[in-house]
């Protein structure tokens, strides 16, 4: 088992990130926007890992702190929510906001989550809420810094939500909305928003 992948960052997006290790090979990792923005701008990164493999599929899961794996872990255990729906909540929430939400049993914000309906929403709740307290927090601060350019944060935010799995069209629609309300955000603030708005 992998416990973390550390190495140079190659390639970034608000969903995946390629690390290079020391020995020369590259490793594609599935991260959450909230990973994202914990390792934008950095040259190197360590990655906790969880490997999901399949018959059809080897998958490699990445995570800028413990807790967030941890988190993961939890949700992927509730009947109905997989790596790409638990990746999908921890993209809309920090780890610390998650928590919140699942110890005050707030099912409400968890439906504003793409594929996550009102049963699902509450089978979290009920499955997680007693285990939610023994996550440890060790949350990496975010990077805070204006984006660059609009057009590039636009892009970058355009293609994370086409890989979430929403159409294009209205992908493009939300984000320029956002950003024409408010501009100099960083591409986890729009995917962010985004989230909560499609």
């Amino acid at each position: 088992m992998i416990e973390f992948i550390q190495g140079k960052i190659e390639e970034l997006t608000p969903t995946q990130a390629v690390l290079l290790t020391q020995g020369g090979v590259a490793y594609d990792l599935n991260i959450s926007v909230y990973t994202y923005s914990a390792i934008q701008g950095k040259d190197d990164a360590r990655l906790y890992v969880y490997e999901a493999i399949r018959e059809d599929a080897y998958i490699l899961y990445g995570f800028s702190g413990k807790q967030e794996r941890e988190l993961f872990l939890m949700l992927i255990s509730v009947p109905g929510i997989g790596g790409a729906s638990a990746r999908m909540i921890l993209s809309s929430f920090s780890p610390s906001e998650l928590i919140g939400i699942i110890s005050s049993g707030n099912d409400a914000l968890l439906k504003k989550v793409k594929g996550i309906g009102a049963k699902t929403a509450q089978r979290i709740i009920v499955d997680l809420h007693d285990k939610i307290g023994v996550t440890q927090s060790d949350e990496t601060p975010l990077n805070l810094q204006a984006g660059p350019m609009t057009g590039q944060v636009a892009t970058e935010a355009v293609t994370a939500m086409v890989t979430l799995g929403f159409p294009q069209a209205a992908s493009q629609k939300v984000v320029q909305a956002i950003l024409k309300e408010q501009d100099g955000l960083t591409v986890e603030a729009v995917i962010r928003e985004a989230l909560k708005r499609i």
